[in-house]
């Protein structure tokens, strides 16, 4: 079997670097961040595709700035939207299967029950907005595509809340943390793998969600994360983690309070099974570790 190219967009973040970190034997996947091609730019996505000839694309790249976008969804817009419609059209003409990435943040988190794939989106805010606007892009392009929407994505190295916490573990020693927000944390690592399999699955397409298993809190995530650190010599001393409510954190763009996907239709189609969440964690910050010498 002769080696597939792949095309990643969004290297620079943890799912895009866990992308290129886990991509397949038989595929040759070649990465741009922003700095090597804005996805906003037609031209740019023409100039790369045109250079990487690719037969698959994983869009990684996303605004994801959720209160940033409130005061500016051009912004948002431009990456969450436009680029999809951008870059669905170009799969379409070229023949290219597209994994675009998505988010637990097209639904409005009044419900009481996992979200499947095919619950009608209602996003809080522009950043919701914009990603489902981006789906709907590439929906409507005739591309062949996966959309994987996902919630709460962390990794090491990088922006994230498991790193924050840490952080604020060591410099604080009290953290607070919201415990009225449910969801379920997903491993970068994990996630990139599960887009690999729809890239390279044809059959599979339409719209799949994937996390860790589980569902909790902020706060329950936050407990985890001392636990594991501290078994693991991360942190050097215990730290206190208070709960309190979404209201002791107020935040221009409002939170789903529940957003748990339901990614039994994932693991069907795909024939995988979710790795609970304290286990993916775990993995995760023995990664950190190995990349902070602390071994």
């Amino acid at each position: 079997m002769s080696a597939q190219r792949a095309l990643v967009l969004g290297v620079a973040g943890q799912l895009g670097r866990a992308c290129m970190d886990c991509a397949p034997e038989l595929v040759v996947a070649e990465g741009f961040s922003r700095v090597t091609c804005d996805v906003t730019d037609d031209a740019a996505l023409r100039r790369v595709i045109d250079e990487v000839d690719p037969q698959i694309v994983i869009n990684a790249a996303a605004y994801t700035a959720v209160d940033a976008a409130e005061d500016d969804p051009e912004s948002a817009d431009a990456v969450n939207a436009n680029a999809p419609a951008i870059l669905g059209a170009l799969c379409a003409r070229r023949d290219l299967r597209l994994v675009h990435i998505s988010t637990d943040f097209v639904f409005d988190g009044r419900a009481h029950r996992p979200y499947v794939p095919a619950a009608d989106p209602a996003p809080l805010g522009i950043y919701g907005a914009s990603k489902w606007r981006g789906e709907q892009a590439v929906f409507a392009s005739g591309a062949s595509h996966a959309v994987v929407r996902t919630s709460w994505v962390y990794g090491p190295g990088g922006r994230n809340f498991v790193l924050t916490m840490l952080r604020l573990m060591r410099e604080q020693g009290t953290v607070r943390v919201v415990n009225d927000q449910i969801g379920s944390p997903t491993s970068a690592r994990g996630l990139a793998e599960i887009c690999w399999l729809l890239a390279l699955n044809d059959d599979a397409g339409g719209v799949f969600h994937w996390s860790d298993a589980g569902a909790i809190s902020w706060y329950d995530f936050a407990c985890g994360i001392h636990d594991e650190a501290l078994a693991l010599g991360l942190l050097s001393a215990p730290a206190t983690i208070e709960p309190v409510s979404t209201d002791a954190f107020p935040t221009k763009a409002q939170r789903p309070s529940y957003s748990v996907l339901d990614c039994r239709d994932t693991c069907s189609a795909l024939n995988v099974t979710q790795q609970p969440w304290r286990d993916a964690l775990r993995d995760m910050l023995r990664s950190q570790q190995q990349l902070e010498g602390t071994v």
